[in-house]
């Protein structure tokens, strides 16, 4: 398993695309994070204290752009050695291919978590610097932004681990599709597309089922400090949707990669 682990890692950091996308993860995350925050005011509001701005999840709001990044960098993991046959030789190198998955699994995940805190956190500082100047003030109703908060350091903890899952998510499908367009399409289908079909939806049972079992709806609701009875599901369950999704497609991608040829 070291030697799987040290393979796996020198394999994805010598590819001069990772540190690009990781690089785009932290940056879309933080960049996002302060158009988002800068925008916002409490003077579009009747008084500050109805504005009712979720300011800890305005804050997060790059993860919808930054999971991209984290979909095409855990697709390539795999899908890559697929494009040039390297899968071929790796196979040969180490025949365990359950030992291969996931080793890849663990380095790209751990990868993305890391990314995925200096996004996080450089998001939340962002913020604590501009909301106040836009009214968002402990005065108006709105503390600054801070770790010490439970509710925030749920969202900030809970968003790293969202970007982890996607990135298994990714893996899994990735194995299972082969193709890194076939994937990436697939992936951000199954995380774009869904919640609009729910939107569509005119029957509200029906609509709030989907958005349980959306997996980024259901997956982002972590993110939610206020409000939390309103909401389809509750952050942790959602977050256990989505956990159950990335599980169904590496069990599936496994079973493929272990029963399939090179």
């Amino acid at each position: 398993m070291r030697n799987s682990m040290h393979a796996e890692w020198t394999k994805l950091r010598t590819v001069r695309s990772t540190a690009w996308l990781v690089l785009a993860v932290v940056a879309a995350i933080v960049t996002v994070a302060v158009m988002a925050t800068g925008s916002v005011s409490t003077s579009r509001c009747p008084s500050p204290a109805e504005c009712f701005e979720d300011t800890t999840k305005l804050s997060l709001t790059g993860v919808w752009l930054g999971q991209i990044a984290v979909v095409v960098l855990a697709v390539l993991t795999i899908s890559g050695e697929y494009g040039d046959r390297l899968i071929q030789t790796t196979l040969t190198a180490n025949p365990r291919r359950l030992t291969v998955l996931l080793t890849k699994a663990t380095v790209v995940t751990g990868m993305v978590l890391a990314a995925s805190t200096l996004g996080v956190l450089g998001s939340l500082l962002a913020g604590r610097i501009l909301l106040p100047g836009n009214g968002f003030t402990a005065a108006n109703g709105y503390p600054p932004l801070s770790l010490a908060d439970g509710s925030t350091a749920r969202a900030a903890a809970g968003t790293v681990l969202y970007l982890g899952l996607i990135a298994l998510l990714s893996l899994g499908i990735a194995t299972v599709v082969r193709d890194t367009a076939g994937a990436i399409i697939s992936v951000l289908t199954l995380l774009y597309i869904f919640p609009l079909i729910a939107e569509l939806v005119a029957d509200p049972q029906w609509h709030e089922r989907l958005q349980k079992l959306a997996p980024m709806t259901a997956g982002l609701s972590i993110q939610a400090t206020t409000g939390l009875d309103r909401l389809a599901i509750g952050p942790w369950p959602g977050l256990g949707v989505l956990a159950g999704y990335a599980t169904g497609a590496m069990l599936l991608g496994l079973a493929v990669f272990k029963l399939r040829d090179a």
